[in-house]
């Protein structure tokens, strides 16, 4: 989500610990950027990451049907997905 995009104007305020402020700060300063968008990128990733571990998904009779109707139809051969796994994983090369 990046934060030059659209413009800024929600406001989030926030208390940190003087030892939390230190470390985000000079966290930010590795990754080279601002402390706003240090934190903003991270609370991002973190709240983003939250929301794709949800195990509940609320859905309507119709798209629930359609789910069913999937997991039920016979599997068919996938040329592109047999060739990706056919390859060696590029962190085992050397």
């Amino acid at each position: 989500m990046p934060a030059t995009a659209t413009t800024r104007s929600a406001r989030l305020g926030l208390r940190a610990t003087p030892e939390q402020e230190t470390v985000l700060r000079r966290a930010a300063e590795v990754a080279h950027k601002s402390l706003t968008d240090f934190i903003l990128d991270a609370a991002c990733q973190a709240a983003e990451q939250t929301l794709l571990d949800q195990r509940l998904f609320m859905v309507s009779g119709n798209q629930y049907q359609a789910l069913l109707d999937m997991l039920d139809r016979p599997e068919s051969d996938n040329a592109g997905l047999a060739e990706l796994f056919s390859r060696r994983p590029v962190w085992t090369k050397k």
